[in-house]
């Protein structure tokens, strides 16, 4: 038996992984499960351009992001317009309400990094620097 395809037998390779950039389309929102964990929802939308009749078209994919524990840094860039580059795993769910089954394919997000300022950032850095008067010193021996 050939060594190559007795190893390729008991080899299983998979791989699930998506990377996207794209614009937040609503603030984020964080929940806490009742381990303790939290848990940020939010969408990014895509656009893909495709010419059709002599004329580019544009279409928008809208994802479901779910991102386990961010800190608050991460939670506080995650507001709507702002570009994101988003990296993690596809993953398939069904839940029921009202007697329905509802399915839903979202990203679980391993990694993500803020690609521009949020208008939040951009205020804050075009503020006016604060005045901070010297500290009285006048009671140090030296």
């Amino acid at each position: 038996m050939n060594k190559n395809k007795k190893r390729n037998n008991k080899m299983a390779f998979s791989l699930n992984r998506i990377e996207i950039i794209g614009n937040i389309g609503g603030d984020a929102e964080t929940r806490t499960t009742t381990n303790g964990n939290a848990a940020t929802s939010f969408s990014v939308a895509t656009t893909h351009s495709f010419k059709q009749n002599d004329e580019w078209k544009q279409q928008t994919t809208w994802h479901n992001c779910v991102a386990w524990n961010l800190g608050d840094y991460y939670r506080n860039a995650l507001k709507k317009g702002a570009k994101v580059f988003v990296s993690g795993r596809l993953q398939k769910r069904s839940y029921e309400k009202d007697g329905k089954t509802y399915y839903i394919t979202e990203i679980i997000v391993n990694e993500i990094i803020p690609l521009g300022k949020t208008e939040t950032t951009t205020a804050s850095n075009n503020a006016e620097p604060q005045y901070v008067p010297p500290a009285d010193n006048s009671d140090l021996p030296f």
